[in-house]
């Protein structure tokens, strides 16, 4: 297949400023709805990139869980590559991409762990098995086998088999965000983008951008 000839025309939709709430908080929440009512599989993945100290980027999925005026919500290993990369650089970048919609949307800030008591909570609440995996996958470092890690998992449940307490290398992030960018794919590669900034003032200045 050559994929220099794949092309797509974007149809479905257009932005206009008049479309934009004032607040980028309140246009996120109508367009993950939107995806949500679309039945779209995983609305909520998000695409994290981070920054290490040696000024190289990279990026994963991870799955939103939960937004509100202080930030965006989610958990991983503290001691994984994008724990790492936090620790030395706080400031992230989120993207959710929505091809059946023809949306995206681009979150910039600074990320914070979250509150102890949030991630306990939160890690209670998971279904035991995950709590296993969870707790004993050393994440992004090579392991010897798939049958070594199961082993371990297998000691944990052993050793908790009802409940697994959060370990102190597992808990959430939040993103404080300071930009926000909402694309609509239209058609001749004319997308509409408008990019929300924080002011000092803490009011947000809504640009439209050239696609």
């Amino acid at each position: 297949m050559d994929i220099e000839k794949l092309r797509y025309e974007y149809t479905k939709g257009s932005l206009e400023l008049s479309d934009l709430s004032p607040d980028p908080l309140t246009q996120f929440s109508h367009w993950l709805e939107a995806a949500l009512n679309a039945h779209l599989k995983e609305p909520h993945g998000m695409t994290l990139s981070t920054v290490g100290p040696d000024g190289r980027p990279s990026s994963r999925v991870v799955l939103l869980r939960g937004y509100s005026p202080a930030g965006f919500v989610f958990y991983t290993n503290y001691r994984s590559r994008k724990g790492r990369e936090l620790e030395h650089n706080p400031y992230a970048a989120l993207g959710f991409w929505w091809p059946e919609l023809e949306r995206q949307i681009r979150i910039e800030g600074r990320v914070r762990r979250l509150e102890p008591e949030l991630s306990d909570a939160y890690f209670a609440s998971r279904p035991y098995e995950s709590q296993a995996g969870s707790a004993c996958s050393p994440q992004s470092e090579p392991i010897p086998s798939r049958e070594w890690l199961l082993e371990r998992i297998a000691a944990l449940k052993r050793q908790y088999p009802e409940r697994i307490p959060r370990p102190e290398h597992w808990g959430g992030y939040r993103l404080e965000p300071d930009y926000f960018e909402f694309w609509q794919g239209r058609t001749n590669r004319l997308h509409d983008r408008f990019a929300y900034r924080l002011q000092p003032d803490q009011s947000w200045r809504i640009e439209r951008l050239a696609p």
